[in-house]
């Protein structure tokens, strides 16, 4: 039996690699997906006042600080049993899609770009941002670097940092919004919402104008038929920061739409010993193991996902791309995993005009920032849908707010199961008898598992076990010369 490594796995965030098995005809046999890395954020959280989880949670991930922050704030207030006044809930939403707006851009131009623009075998030199900045112009490159630039100086000006957020308290916020700056707010929402739309073109113009790539997508060996679920407003719009969790079947039918507090009624978690990342899976059905199908217990939690588990969206620009999407590839729902960069880009629309809503809004620079609490502390959870799936974040605590018990479930743990599955199909689809296997058809591999931009230092939070000790000696041309392994 021969084995193939991608090791590391490329354009990422965290650590990963793809270990293929090939049996002696050259097929693929198994596929294995592992990630050499533990966060465990769970566990270091507890005897912690509850207050401080939105400050320390952010810091699981430099990239998506904003949904942790977000989610462990209404879990917070859960928690006390209070609901921040509108303008606070606001200035929470309104930072968080400036957050979706920095972040969608960053995966599209810097981590998916370069395989649809400069090319899924193109060399490997190539295939990043600068590739693809040589591809579409220096101009535009820094446009994308100008636009996440003032995304991230919303963050700031909100959170107190782009990166380590400290903005929400127990029951609101820390600070108001000025006159001043929220006008120029509403200059950069504007920027926004016209960057949304170039994206989306160049996406037209680079994927959907080419006959290859739209065969690939709807015909390549990237789909994989499960239930979607997604974060919906009360008329089942898309909505990222608050509403209710919805989830529909492989056809696309309601199947359960449930609060925050309610999701350990439907949603729970699957251990295998040889993963750090548990696999999530819908109660109500079961653990059938790593099948698709109307069966399955598995479920889709991704941009894509929500446009399918969603009615529409709640914005017009977006809702009309919405529209264009589905009728381009056949109605919904959609199974195709690369499908997913496309949803990204109407999310990130979807997010620039919502930005704009909320900086026009009167309530934005209102005073009234916080509720008072009064409630004896106890048990919350709080829900956001992330840029990588429905984040979930579930505090328990002691009658004086320490924290005894600390359950998360990001986007990517979501995923984990779907992710196996996708690479697999990829590596099937690609390695047969007599291919010669080149890092281009390695890179498309990768490409069902970028797909799903997902994030491992979010996602590591299961123990399976000890942690092993791997070290390995190799020459200078890459051959393994000495292993040692302290189980």
């Amino acid at each position: 039996m021969k084995k193939i490594t991608i090791d590391p796995i490329t354009r990422l965030e965290g650590h990963g690699k793809i270990e293929i098995f090939l049996n002696d005809d050259g097929e693929v046999g198994n596929v294995y997906f592992q990630v050499p890395e533990l966060r465990g954020f769970e566990k270091f959280c507890e005897g912690r006042p509850v207050e401080e989880l939105p400050a320390i949670t952010a810091k699981i991930c430099g990239v998506c600080p904003g949904c942790h922050h977000m989610a462990s704030g209404k879990a917070v207030d859960a928690v006390f049993g209070v609901e921040p006044p509108p303008t606070a809930k606001k200035l929470r939403e309104l930072f968080y899609m400036a957050h979706f707006v920095h972040s969608h851009t960053a995966h599209f131009y810097a981590l998916a770009a370069p395989d649809f623009v400069v090319g899924p075998t193109a060399e490997k030199a190539q295939r990043n941002i600068l590739g693809v900045i040589e591809k579409v112009g220096k101009e535009i490159g820094t446009e994308v670097i100008k636009q996440r630039r003032r995304a991230q100086e919303i963050q700031a000006l909100l959170g107190g940092h782009q990166t380590f957020v400290v903005m929400n308290i127990p029951g609101g916020v820390r600070k108001g919004l000025q006159d001043n700056e929220r006008d120029d707010i509403v200059d950069k929402a504007k920027g926004f919402v016209d960057f949304a739309l170039f994206s989306i073109k160049v996406f037209e113009d680079f994927v959907l104008s080419n006959k290859e790539y739209v065969n690939l997508i709807l015909n390549g060996p990237y789909s994989l038929k499960l239930h979607s679920m997604g974060l919906v407003d009360k008329d089942n719009k898309v909505n990222f920061y608050d509403g209710k969790v919805r989830v529909v079947d492989t056809e696309g039918k309601e199947m359960y739409k449930y609060s925050p507090r309610e999701y350990l009624d439907f949603v729970a978690e699957h251990v295998e010993p040889w993963s750090y990342l548990k696999f999530p899976y819908l109660k109500k059905i079961g653990w059938k193991g790593f099948i698709d199908g109307q069966n399955s217990g598995l479920y889709h939690a991704t941009p894509l996902s929500q446009l399918n588990a969603a009615d529409g969206m709640a914005t017009p620009l977006a809702q009309k791309e919405y529209e264009k999407m589905y009728n381009t590839l056949g109605g919904k729902p959609v199974h195709a995993t690369l499908a997913m960069h496309w949803a990204r880009l109407v999310e990130l629309l979807y997010s620039a005009e919502r930005l704009l809503e909320l900086a026009t809004d009167p309530d934005i620079t209102g005073k009234d920032l916080r509720a008072q609490l009064g409630a004896i502390p106890g048990e919350g959870v709080g829900i956001v849908e992330a840029q990588r799936g429905t984040l979930t974040h579930h505090y328990r605590t002691d009658e004086k707010g320490i924290v005894t018990k600390v359950n998360l479930i990001v986007g990517t743990t979501n995923n984990n199961a779907p992710i196996c599955m996708s690479i697999k199909k990829a590596a099937e689809g690609f390695i047969r008898k007599g291919v010669r296997v080149t890092d281009g058809v390695l890179n498309m591999i990768e490409m069902a598992f970028r797909a799903y931009d997902p994030c491992f230092s979010c996602a590591t939070h299961s123990l399976p076990g000890q942690m092993p000790m791997i070290l390995e000696i190799r020459s200078s041309d890459g051959e393994l010369l000495q292993q040692i392994v302290r189980d």
